[in-house]
């Protein structure tokens, strides 16, 4: 997918709020650490990268339940296979 730089800045943005939620809700970190931990998991990249955005092939709730949880969280937890409302909402 080709993006605009508005796009991807939003785009990027909105994932590292719904990631930086999971890890305070779900991970018990602070609000100093969930932000951290989101700017290193979306961490940006320039228009020229390849395969930009691909990240964003899954949802933040999926890369935050695979980061607190591992590999199929969603076997093993199956209560967090889906992200509740909450997750959606804006801050």
């Amino acid at each position: 997918m080709t993006w605009s730089e508005e796009e991807y800045t939003a785009y990027l943005r909105d994932e590292r709020r719904r990631y930086a939620w999971v890890m305070r809700r779900y991970g018990n970190m602070s609000p100093a650490e969930s932000r951290a931990a989101a700017d290193e998991r979306y961490a940006y990249e320039p228009a020229d990268a390849p395969f930009r955005g691909l990240v964003f092939h899954d949802e933040a709730w999926h890369w935050a339940m695979l980061a607190l949880h591992g590999e199929r969280y969603w076997r093993d937890r199956p209560e967090l296979a889906v992200a509740p409302p909450e997750y959606d909402a804006p801050d």
